[in-house]
């Protein structure tokens, strides 16, 4: 009887490990799963300097940039887009300005074909955005290749 108590607590023993194996592996699949709408919040840069609210347009996602760390120029009034290359947008706000544009979800938190405008230099590049966790977004602007460009690591604010 001895003999058979413990193949049965043996048995036991691994029904449990194997449960408990069982659950883990749903609730790290579960915690780590992305749907293509996480993305959509507001987010500061690496440095603090901006905030951008993304939303969606469509099946598109875009972001406008909804607070600045200076939102004044050394005259104290509101900054404008005063290096943008065509002279009728120079005078517009940089507050409320599109940045991110047209970009499409891909998969496993992946966003690319998007362009982001820099309003400091008046340039757009292409860009892609990787959701890295619920709170974090890589930011990836580049010419050309993606090779070739700078990154950013973004944090999800409320």
């Amino acid at each position: 009887m001895n003999r058979e108590l413990k193949l049965n607590f043996k048995n036991l023993l691994m029904k449990t490990a194997l449960l408990i194996s069982f659950f883990t592996v749903c609730f790290i699949s579960t915690s780590f799963a992305q749907t293509k709408d996480d993305i959509i919040g507001k987010w500061i840069s690496e440095h603090g300097s901006g905030k951008i609210d993304i939303y969606k347009e469509g099946d598109k996602y875009a972001g406008k940039l909804i607070w600045l760390k200076e939102p004044l120029n050394d005259e104290g009034k509101a900054k404008t887009d005063a290096h943008n290359p065509s002279p009728d947008l120079q005078s517009r706000p940089v507050l409320g300005l599109e940045i991110f544009k047209n970009f499409t979800y891909n998969g496993d938190g992946e966003f690319t074909e998007g362009t982001v405008y820099d309003p400091k230099s008046g340039k757009t590049y292409n860009c892609k955005m990787t959701l890295k966790s619920k709170d974090k977004l890589i930011i990836r602007g580049y010419m050309g290749i993606s090779l070739i460009g700078k990154s950013e690591t973004w944090t999800r604010v409320d």
